[in-house]
C-alpha cells in the first residue's frame, strides 16, 4: 500500500481511497464511532491503521487527498468462497456445498453485522465526486448486528438444508463489533441496506 500511495504522490493522483476495517478499534467500544481512539488487538488491525496513519502524514507533508472506509463483514456475490480464512459466510455456504459440517470457533454467540457488498461499494465510487468527503474517515456497513449461530441458521435456510454445525476451541478475538454510521449517513446521505436474509439469498443464488 505505501508502495501505492508513494506512486500516487508521484503521479498526481487526485485522491486516494482506502477500505481499512473496524478492525482498528479494537475490543469494547460498542458500537464503535470515528471519534473513538483505535486500539487494533491483531495483525490485521495493526496494519491498517499504519496505512491510516500514512496517508494522513502524506496529505499533510505532500498535499495527497484521501478518503478511508472502515467497512466490516462484507460479503456477497463474486467473492472468493473458496478462502477458508476470511469472510464466515462464504465459508459456510462453500462448506455446506461440499457437504461438511459449518465450523463455529467458540460458542458461537460472538455478534457481527453483515455486510452486502451493494452496501459498500457504491458508496467507495461515489466518494471522489464529494468534497466533504476529502481527508475523512467513515464507518459504513450494516446497522444490525447478528450472532454467528443466527448466520448459521440463516445460511442454511437459504440453501435449503439443515446443515451439521461444529463447534471449533474458541479463538482470541473481539466478542462484539459492530459500528455506527451517522457520519457516512450526514456526508453520504441515508440509504436503504439490504437485509441480511435479502443479501444471503442474492449470494446464494450467486453461488449455485
Amino acid at each position: 500500500t505505501v508502495n501505492l500511495i508513494n506512486a500516487a504522490v508521484n503521479h498526481d493522483a487526485e485522491c486516494f481511497i482506502f477500505t481499512s476495517s473496524i478492525a482498528v478499534y479494537g475490543a469494547g467500544q460498542t458500537p464503535m464511532t470515528e471519534d473513538m481512539v483505535p486500539v487494533p488487538e491483531d495483525s490485521y488491525g495493526i496494519a491498517k491503521l499504519a496505512i491510516e496513519q500514512e496517508l494522513r502524514v502524506t496529505h499533510e507533508m505532500f498535499g495527497l487527498d484521501y478518503v478511508i472506509f472502515r467497512p466490516h463483514n462484507v460479503y456477497g456475490e463474486r467473492q472468493n468462497i473458496g478462502d477458508r480464512y476470511r469472510n464466515v459466510v462464504g465459508i459456510f455456504m462453500n462448506q455446506i456445498l461440499k457437504g461438511e459440517p459449518m465450523t463455529i470457533f467458540g460458542d458461537g454467540e460472538q455478534e457481527r453485522a453483515f455486510t452486502h457488498i451493494s452496501d459498500v461499494a457504491p458508496v467507495l465510487a461515489e466518494c471522489v465526486n464529494v468534497p466533504a468527503a476529502r481527508n475523512q474517515i467513515f464507518n459504513i456497513g450494516a446497522d444490525v448486528p447478528f450472532s454467528v449461530n443466527h448466520l448459521a441458521e440463516a445460511v442454511g435456510k437459504t440453501l435449503g438444508v439443515r446443515p451439521e454445525v461444529k463447534h471449533l476451541e474458541a479463538r482470541n478475538e473481539v466478542k462484539y463489533a459492530f459500528s455506527d454510521h451517522g457520519k457516512a449517513e450526514r456526508v453520504f446521505g441515508k440509504r436503504k441496506k439490504m437485509s441480511l436474509e435479502e443479501g444471503l439469498s442474492r449470494m446464494a443464488t450467486w453461488v449455485k
